[in-house]
């Protein structure tokens, strides 16, 4: 099951960053500005959050099988028509809408179903390496898109990201199943014959989505997270992720080199997510937060001063820090949710989540327009290093939960 959503979750996260590395290739093209394209890329940003507790609900109520099939059809199919666009708005509706909510449904929350599911022993620990799968997926997935759309065009590129999403619903199909009842086993860390009280859902999938939104909106622990989380989205796949090419572009730095450096980040990531899932198993996970956000606001705040035509020695020591602190937030995060809500865990942190992307697309737009007002990201980078030491704050005002709910819990 593990490694089943692995290769899943791999697969969603390259599908849905592609267009970072199209940016250049569709302005020389069809005279998109940088803030046109964002948006695009923004409202997938947006949606790839959204879906997520609503997805989350769709697996309790039709498992998680056919809830990740469909979703990799529409990512196939949102990629797949972009090699027939003549206008900025079917960029929207292609790669924002469909592959959105394709990649969406295939989200965070997926691996908080998944661990919560399967896992009882080493949940942190397990929940870092499917993030880490979510994270670098993406980042190791540029460079080939980046190759590939500069040498033979950013339509084969689409198509091989289409090709991509096929390919994993019969690996989907085959393997991932819902509950470890469903093959006769219990979950790992669990005694023979002990299965962990779920709540029973009888509502329909949208209205319970909304239902455990409104009963978590109530508690301090739930604003505090989506603050946090939302910064995090923010200084992470809406800003680096998006406009790491084009910003080092600026500066001389070829797009290839620039995804490669991407790709070394997502290398990084892999070790210092699975680091952090298995601290999290140890640490205070509201203290953790507050180091991974202090550290990556440094980060950002010298990030200007480092980019040039070449990688040089500090640029590469950018890389692999914030590489080692990409998406070490999650693991904690994750764990903070199930301590305060129980089993609704994944359909509330798929609503902190989608602050992630809100965060997420607001960057996304808001760095392309300052590039497009003043000529250069400094600014963005800056803002971004402020906003981590916010998030920071957000994450110590956290109160630990007297006890591990059953469902919801009233206090935080």
């Amino acid at each position: 099951m593990a490694a089943t959503a692995f290769v899943t979750l791999l697969g969603a996260s390259g599908f849905r960053s592609a267009p970072g590395v199209f940016v250049e290739p569709l302005h020389a093209e069809f005279g998109w500005s940088t803030a046109t394209i964002s948006s695009a890329v923004s409202l997938n940003l947006l949606l790839y959050g959204v879906m997520s507790p609503f997805a989350a609900a769709l697996m309790e109520r039709f498992g998680m099988r056919r809830v990740v099939s469909i979703a990799l059809l529409l990512v196939a199919a949102g990629s797949g028509l972009t090699v027939f666009m003549t206008a900025a708005w079917q960029l929207v509706l292609l790669w924002g809408v469909l592959v959105g909510v394709g990649t969406g449904s295939m989200a965070l929350a997926f691996v908080a179903t998944v661990v919560g599911r399967w896992f009882v022993a080493r949940r942190g620990l397990v929940s870092g390496v499917l993030t880490a799968a979510q994270a670098a997926g993406g980042l190791v997935f540029l460079p080939l898109m980046a190759s590939l759309a500069g040498s033979v065009g950013w339509r084969f590129a689409s198509l091989v990201v289409a090709a991509g999403a096929l390919v994993v619903v019969p690996l989907v199909l085959l393997l991932l199943r819902d509950r470890p009842s469903d093959v006769g086993t219990v979950a790992h860390g669990a005694a023979t014959g002990e299965a962990e009280p779920e709540e029973v859902v009888t509502t329909g999938a949208a209205r319970r989505t909304v239902t455990v939104l409104l009963d978590a909106a109530r508690t301090s622990t739930f604003w505090l997270l989506a603050g946090g989380f939302a910064i995090c989205g923010a200084t992470t796949v809406g800003l680096l992720n998006t406009h790491f090419v084009p910003a080092a572009h600026d500066h001389g730095m070829p797009a290839t080199t620039a995804a490669g450096l991407l790709a070394v980040v997502g290398v990084f990531d892999v070790a210092g997510t699975i680091a952090s899932g298995y601290l999290t198993d140890r640490v205070d996970p509201r203290k953790l937060l507050a180091v991974y956000y202090v550290l990556r606001g440094a980060s950002l705040m010298v990030l200007p001063f480092l980019l040039a035509p070449t990688a040089a020695p500090p640029l590469w020591a950018f890389i692999i820090f914030y590489g080692l602190d990409w998406v070490a937030t999650v693991p904690p995060t994750v764990a903070l949710c199930r301590e305060h809500f129980g089993s609704r865990a994944p359909i509330v942190f798929g609503w902190v989540f989608a602050a992630h992307q809100v965060g997420s697309a607001i960057a996304a737009v808001g760095a392309g327009l300052i590039r497009d007002l003043t000529g250069a990201y400094d600014g963005a980078w800056w803002s971004a290093g402020a906003l981590c030491l916010v998030a920071a704050g957000l994450s110590v005002a956290i109160r630990r939960a007297a006890r591990t709910p059953a469902g919801l819990a009233s206090g935080g």
